[in-house]
């Protein structure tokens, strides 16, 4: 079995076609999925797909692309929308320097709202980082003073400070198709020196699709191709990843099995 520890389900392109993609996605030995929330008032929209499949989850939360527009989403609110058996983690939310789509402000405020949600659950936080290395390894060192709670750092495509900082709080490090791209050697290094109980990997459907589908629309059956890459990167064979990265699935997300 391979977990798909991130996709997007509830993207338009998938609406004609999801009962295609899921079976696909089984057939190609995908034993769960976990869509993403991207804003905690569309977590219905999310939440349907998941009571749909028996072998798919979800998450709640507010993509730092969207803080601004969800600024005033409360704890409670999002604490009510996680209290659901098929929700299985908190996010995705972050930090976005790349596009500054929300004022930082809100990205921050919003990050640490969705921690304390993670904290109040037990349920991990799924986090997005982008040219944020610094601001998201502090927020989290100081989050963790404060209380414990599970995160991984989703879609890895940071430096290896921060996924060295991230493991060393417990965290986990998942790596999407980008993994696999010619330009994916330093991220095939990082993936090599990391704990083998802290990674995973997953989608990010319907974007980065990996190498070999490059170009076209992303879907959970092509996280296989990413799992063999990150065997090959730590000498593993495709079942002996696959074996790793459900299990490291399994601990994170507790909820799924």
């Amino acid at each position: 079995m391979i977990v798909d520890s991130h996709c997007h389900l509830d993207f338009p392109d998938f609406a004609a076609e999801l009962d295609d993609v899921v079976a696909r996605a089984r057939a190609a030995g995908v034993g769960r999925l976990v869509t993403i929330g991207t804003r905690v008032r569309r977590s219905a929209q999310v939440r349907a797909i998941a009571e749909r499949f028996e072998d798919v989850f979800c998450s709640v939360g507010t993509h730092p692309h969207n803080a601004g527009e969800e600024a005033d989403v409360t704890l409670d609110e999002l604490l009510a929308e996680a209290d659901h058996p098929k929700v299985v983690a908190i996010g995705e939310a972050g930090l976005d320097y790349h596009y500054d789509t929300a004022p930082r402000e809100a990205q921050i405020a919003g990050f640490r709202l969705h921690i304390e949600a993670a904290r109040r659950t037990g349920l991990p936080l799924v986090i997005h980082a982008r040219d944020a290395d610094d601001d998201v390894a502090a927020i989290l060192e100081q989050e963790m003073g404060e209380g414990a709670f599970s995160f991984v750092l989703h879609c890895f495509t940071a430096g290896e400070a921060l996924a060295r900082r991230a493991v060393a709080l417990g965290g986990y490090v998942s790596f999407s198709g980008i993994l696999t791209f010619k330009s994916g050697a330093p991220l095939r290094a990082i993936a090599a020196g990391l704990p083998a109980d802290r990674l995973l990997v997953e989608t990010d459907a319907p974007y980065l699709a990996p190498n070999s589908r490059r170009g076209k629309r992303n879907e959970p059956s092509y996280v296989v191709e990413t799992a063999r890459i990150l065997g090959e990167a730590r000498g593993l064979s495709p079942d002996e990843i696959a074996a790793l990265t459900t299990e490291n699935f399994f601990r994170l997300f507790a909820r799924a099995n």
